[in-house]
């Protein structure tokens, strides 16, 4: 049931994005006057569709649902009557073929900036991006940042939430150098508060034992948390905790060598330390017990390895102060604005990030396939509506990215083979074409097999 519902989730992100896309160098093929042969959503046969009585277009949804294509008349592909060779896609201008190629990529770009508008024009509550906690021997514990000041800007950039700092942090990923940080007293709100910048060193950011953990933890900056005691309010039966003789009411005082005063802390250790024999001090009817406990590991949507005993915390209320709220709301302009540098800051960091991977400087590991896209937009689902155009948007744009990297057969490529045309004067020879094409296809079967491969090992 759950492979179902994780099927249609991604269907049901991907399938709009996708159509979208097709529909962008649909409409611009139609505009600049070629004649549009097939509109599919999906690859594969036919499953239903119909043809336009007025253009002859065949609109067709097809089996395979994550992809889909437009064809266009092109004397390329067979041949082509002498009164219809105005309307074949080969015989337009480079400009034309430009536009109609780019035109996909735009549209992912388009609906990006769209849904993070809308997300932006929602009011949320957000905890403000006050230090809550430094964690020890972390770049943010060697800066000295302290506790209870405010971050205003990473690198120079200001920054509002601390999804804006997460971003910052993570386009960071695998560097080796210095993270400016600029903090803001407390003492005032006014701008005229003092401002004191802080330079915290990296070594290959969320690399090596940091891989897995995000930016923020990873850097070693906390939002604020509340303080719950840690006691065992439930055990799941078949859990590391309640096989190991974990009882609900047992308060965690230790693990290992390290106190315990509060449920946070204690989570922490346990998802870092996945397979790794721990031992619990615990209180039980006022009496100390010491309990061996071996964190189960599993593995998130990215693969990352974490530790899970099977216990939750005794239900409690949780008030977070004034001084830790930040209502965030924004006016439709100030919205749109806000929209388009953040889809412009992911872009760079995805651009980035692939540079990374090539050059080695993060691992290959990294890469994300269609699995795990499904699995994050299944667990979109289950979160809030928020959450699935958030996700849609980081989809949309990765798309727009991917597609227009300078690879033969992705749009990126046609766009460099159609430039170096515009240049030329004429088409490049057919054979450079069709090499071309054909490095790109093997470039791009490699990149979905090790995408793939590890969404595979991500399973297991």
């Amino acid at each position: 049931m759950n492979f179902i519902l994780t099927l249609l989730a991604a269907i049901f992100v991907l399938g709009p994005l996708i159509a979208l896309h097709e529909w962008g160098h649909y409409i611009v093929a139609r505009l600049c006057g070629v004649k549009v042969l097939t509109y599919s959503i999906g690859f594969g046969p036919k499953l239903a569709g119909w043809t336009s009585k007025r253009s002859g277009i065949d609109y067709r949804v097809s089996a395979l649902p994550l992809g889909g294509y437009v064809k266009m008349l092109d004397e390329r592909e067979g041949e082509v009557a002498e009164h219809e060779q105005h309307l074949a896609f080969n015989r337009q201008h480079p400009l034309k073929k430009i536009a109609i190629v780019a035109a996909g990529p735009i549209m992912n770009f388009i609906i990006a900036i769209a849904l993070f508008w809308v997300l932006f024009m929602t009011p949320s509550e957000q905890l403000a991006t006050t230090i809550g906690k430094v964690l020890p021997d972390t770049p943010a514990a060697m800066a000295q940042l302290p506790e209870g000041e405010k971050i205003v800007a990473i690198d120079g950039h200001e920054v509002q939430t601390w999804e804006n700092i997460n971003y910052r942090l993570a386009s960071r990923m695998g560097e080796t150098d210095n993270v400016s940080v600029t903090l803001q007293s407390q003492v005032a709100e006014a701008a005229s508060a003092q401002r004191t910048t802080y330079q915290a060193p990296v070594t290959n950011f969320m690399q090596g034992q940091a891989q897995g953990k995000d930016a923020l933890t990873s850097f070693g900056t906390l939002p604020w948390q509340p303080t719950i005691e840690p006691i065992i309010g439930d055990l799941t039966a078949d859990g590391a905790a309640s096989l190991q003789g974990m009882q609900v009411g047992d308060e965690i005082t230790a693990i290992d060598d390290t106190p315990i005063n509060d449920w946070i802390s204690a989570t922490r250790i346990i998802r870092d330390s996945p397979e790794v024999l721990l031992t619990f001090t615990v209180l039980r009817d006022g009496e100390p017990l010491q309990l061996q406990i071996m964190p189960q590991g599993k593995k998130d949507n990215l693969g990352n390895r974490y530790g899970q005993i099977g216990a939750m915390v005794a239900q409690t209320d949780i008030v977070i102060p004034d001084a830790y709220k930040n209502t965030v709301v924004y006016g439709p302009g100030e919205s749109l604005v806000k929209s388009f540098e953040k889809t412009e800051q992911l872009a760079v960091m995805t651009v980035s990030s692939m540079g990374k991977m090539l050059s080695g400087m993060i691992g290959l590991d990294n890469l994300s396939g269609p699995i795990t896209i499904a699995k994050v937009a299944k667990q979109s689902f289950d979160i809030s509506w928020e959450m699935v155009l958030s996700t849609a948007a980081l989809i949309s744009l990765s798309l727009a990215v991917l597609n227009l990297l300078p690879i033969p057969i992705l749009d990126g490529g046609h766009i460099v083979y159609y430039t170096i045309e515009l240049i030329r004067g004429k088409p490049l020879p057919e054979g450079v074409q069709i090499a071309g094409l054909n490095i790109g296809l093997l470039l791009l079967v490699g990149f979905m097999v090790l995408a793939i491969g590890n969404d595979i090992s991500r399973l297991f």
